[in-house]
């Protein structure tokens, strides 16, 4: 096969993979039931890959534009069409590669660990098809530009994720917690659906750069950007909009919550996308990005007030997930909110949409290590109650060690990921509004605090008589942790190398509107 076709081909093969290996895998199953792991391994392997090879060209070459069924460019463009084919348009920038590379590390991750921790159980190719399709969902809502297909892969995204959540826990809680995050992203879904069908209506495209180009600020606009961000934020779990989150996180199976929280980022990549791509030109960034903060500082504190009382460990993990998404909208909404300051805008606006952008990564690299350290527990005890674990660190003590990475990182402690991308938003916010930098502050002692009590009370102290049999996880559980600990104290310890390669981009991407409107308009 041409190299060259090959390499242009990246962006179809992204989702292709993905979406043939889980179509496949039932069939492996079935008739090679032996091969299924080593196949599953291989389509997450080849899949992350791919990724890997579209950032390392975006990075080298700039933005990717690429239209199924067309040649290269756009060529003639119908009149009728809003000024862009009938064609799925993929758009893939700094900021769409960044949310790859995050998608592709975890999901490979959260794959070698599932094949192992899932193996006591039924129906595994079907569950592992479902996985690989919650890949492909996630791939195409942080690569299309096309608002239906967004719509369309966020749905492949909630439906996998609400079927995955279904599968593991014992009694109704898992059919319950599925249910409630299926209905709400239901809802938030319907909410996107309609925007959508509002700005078609009025712009006769369904291109984001088509209608970005044209937007202007009316009543319809304004009603559509509304929906937009209530039903990304749902999607995201960003309080008022998290009811389903804590129940559907702690109740499906931990690698599974792993690339969940990469599910509902995609989310989040909606939201950062529609406004500054789509909108950045209409509003007044200081009215949106009071907006953002507000929601951002609402989701900091109640997610950590509602996760200290938890006994369910998984559950204490899940309303922490909110809370750290708090941050990320912290940092963006900050940059939002003083783009017209010229005296902080040069300075401190560009560290907090980076510091925002920064903590995506890290929150998806420390909350997935730490799923999947309290999912090794659960694999080896049984037991998901606080009260009744203690003493594990004797006999797992890789496992201990991979908890405290996770625990030190999302509490901001150095040097580890999270205090880098939480210090580029301390600072930031505090030349903007020092109160709300002394809300963050306080909101990550009590993260530091509610982790230290559930690390005492999981490892340390005497040994439990009833827990002398448990040892350690199988190493390809423990390889999957290894990975995201490697990358959690890597960015640690190389922060500004990794905000110049990975961070900026991303946020130049976000940041000039009219290039991302040019780049697409003009088919390269």
């Amino acid at each position: 096969m041409n190299v060259d076709f090959l390499t242009a081909s990246l962006p179809a093969l992204l989702i292709t993979v993905p979406l043939f290996g889980a179509f496949l895998t039932p069939v492996c199953g079935r008739f090679l039931p032996n091969a299924r792991d080593a196949w599953v391994i291989l389509t997450s392997i080849v899949s992350s890959a791919i990724a890997v090879l579209l950032a390392v060209q975006v990075y080298a070459k700039g933005t990717i534009v690429y239209v199924f069924g067309a040649a290269p460019g756009l060529g003639t463009i119908p009149a009728d069409s809003g000024g862009m084919p009938i064609r799925i348009l993929f758009h893939i920038d700094g900021f769409g590669v960044f949310m790859l590379i995050s998608a592709a590390i975890v999901s490979f991750a959260g794959i070698l660990y599932l094949t192992v921790s899932q193996s006591r159980r039924s129906s595994r190719s079907e569950f592992y098809a479902l996985y690989l399709l919650l890949v492909a969902g996630i791939f195409g809502m942080v690569s299309t530009d096309d608002l239906f297909n967004f719509f369309v892969f966020l749905e492949i995204n909630s439906l996998a994720a609400s079927a995955l959540t279904a599968y593991h826990r014992n009694g109704g809680l898992a059919i319950e917690g599925a249910l409630k995050y299926l209905i709400i992203n239901t809802v938030g879904g319907l909410m996107i659906l309609f925007a959508i069908g509002l700005l078609y209506a009025k712009y006769n495209s369904l291109n984001m750069a088509v209608i970005a180009s044209q937007l202007s600020l009316t009543t319809l606009n304004l009603l559509a950007l509304i929906l937009l961000i209530a039903g990304l934020a749902t999607k995201a779990g960003v309080v008022p909009f998290h009811f389903a989150t804590p129940d559907a996180y702690s109740v499906a199976p931990s690698g599974v919550t792993t690339l969940m929280i990469v599910a509902s980022q995609a989310g989040l990549y909606g939201l950062f996308r529609i406004i500054f791509s789509v909108y950045g030109s209409m509003f007044t960034p200081a009215a949106v990005g009071w907006i953002v903060i507000i929601l951002g500082v609402l989701s900091m504190f109640i997610g950590v007030t509602m996760a200290i009382p938890q006994k369910d460990i998984k559950r204490l993990l899940s309303y922490h997930a909110v809370s750290q998404t708090g941050y990320m909208l912290l940092g963006v909404g900050t940059a939002l909110a003083i783009f017209d300051d010229t005296t902080l805008i040069n300075t401190f606006g560009r560290m907090a949409m980076e510091g925002g952008l920064f903590h995506i990564i890290n929150h998806a690299l420390y909350k997935g290590l730490l799923f999947l350290a309290v999912g090794a527990v659960i694999y080896r005890t049984g037991v998901w109650n606080l009260n009744q674990m203690g003493g594990l660190g004797h006999k797992m003590k890789w496992t201990m060690i991979f908890f405290l990475i996770g625990t030190l990182a999302i509490a901001g402690i150095p040097p580890f990921n999270g205090f880098a991308s939480k210090l580029m938003i301390y600072e930031s916010t505090f030349a903007f509004n020092p109160a709300i930098a002394v809300i963050a502050m306080v909101v990550s002692i009590l993260t530091l605090a509610s982790f230290m009590k559930v690390f005492h009370s999981v490892f340390m102290g005497p040994e439990l008589p009833e827990y002398a049999n448990v040892r350690e996880v199988p190493k390809r559980m423990l390889a999957g942790m290894a990975i995201l600990a490697v990358f959690v104290i890597a960015f640690g310890f190389v922060p500004d190398l990794t905000v110049n390669i990975l961070i900026a981009p991303a946020a130049d991407a976000l940041l000039h509107q009219e290039q991302y409107i040019l780049c697409v308009l003009g088919g390269g």
